[in-house]
């Protein structure tokens, strides 16, 4: 039985805070924050694992963060102010960690397929208008018959049943899910009292891999991990990106 390997194991500077996956490029970037009130932004290709760049800082310290990716693009947030948690102002960065636009003005909406729908705090009512990613250009006004969600490959496990695992299970909460003939399941088991959360993945009833993901917890944790395409991606110690590829099952 072949035993699966990680492709990608990146230690963070910091506790992941968010994740995002663009699937027009297979990039995922993730938003982590420290103790001392810093965030930052890395950005990873899941085909070859390489990093794009890692630690990428703003002027703004901390209240800035994720809000989408599209076609190697990151938009970054800002918020109408330190108290608020509504979000104004949109930052774009490229895959070499420059910024290619930057509008204090727009808010995000959301994203579809023909890339993302934004408005303009300043004036109300609230209309809605695509931009072009790569420049914030304005392109036309929003039209919800063709601008479609974007579909995002992505899967979130669903609630299983733990009686068929050959493991003491903690609780209720088991997350499970099926790619080809793998099944992925996500679980807390207890140790010497301590609550732990573990990933398995199964071929029939062989394991081919298992991961630690979280240990002295206080409270059980549900969706610890997405499939994305042939991808099994999850977080490990609040700080370590995980990348299993199914793609030879």
């Amino acid at each position: 039985m072949t035993m699966l390997l990680p492709s990608i194991n990146k230690p963070l500077n910091g506790v992941i805070w968010r994740m995002e996956i663009d699937s027009l490029s297979d990039t995922i970037y993730l938003e982590t924050r420290t103790p001392e009130k810093q965030v930052s932004f890395t950005s990873i290709d899941l085909a070859t694992g390489k990093t794009n760049f890692e630690n990428y800082t703003t002027p703004e310290r901390w209240l800035t963060g994720i809000e989408a990716a599209y076609d190697g693009v990151l938009l970054l947030h800002g918020y109408q102010s330190e108290n608020s948690p509504v979000h104004k102002g949109l930052t774009a960065i490229d895959k070499n960690a420059q910024t290619v636009w930057s509008n204090y003005a727009y808010a995000f909406d959301h994203l579809t397929v023909n890339g993302a729908v934004v408005f303009n705090t300043q004036f109300q009512p609230k209309k809605l208008f695509l931009i072009d990613i790569k420049t914030g250009a304005t392109l036309r006004p929003y039209n919800p018959c063709i601008d479609l969600e974007v579909n995002t490959s992505i899967q979130f496990p669903t609630a299983a049943l733990p009686s068929d695992l050959d493991f003491e299970v903690h609780g209720n909460i088991v997350q499970s899910l099926y790619y080809n003939k793998l099944r992925i399941v996500s679980l807390h088991t207890l140790s010497k009292g301590q609550l732990e959360q573990r990933l398995l993945i199964t071929d029939a009833a062989a394991l081919v891999f298992e991961d630690l993901l979280n240990t002295d917890i206080q409270k059980m944790q549900p969706e610890s991990f997405i499939l994305y395409k042939s991808l099994v991606i999850y977080i490990k110690d609040k700080a370590i990106l995980k990348v299993i590829p199914l793609i030879n099952y």
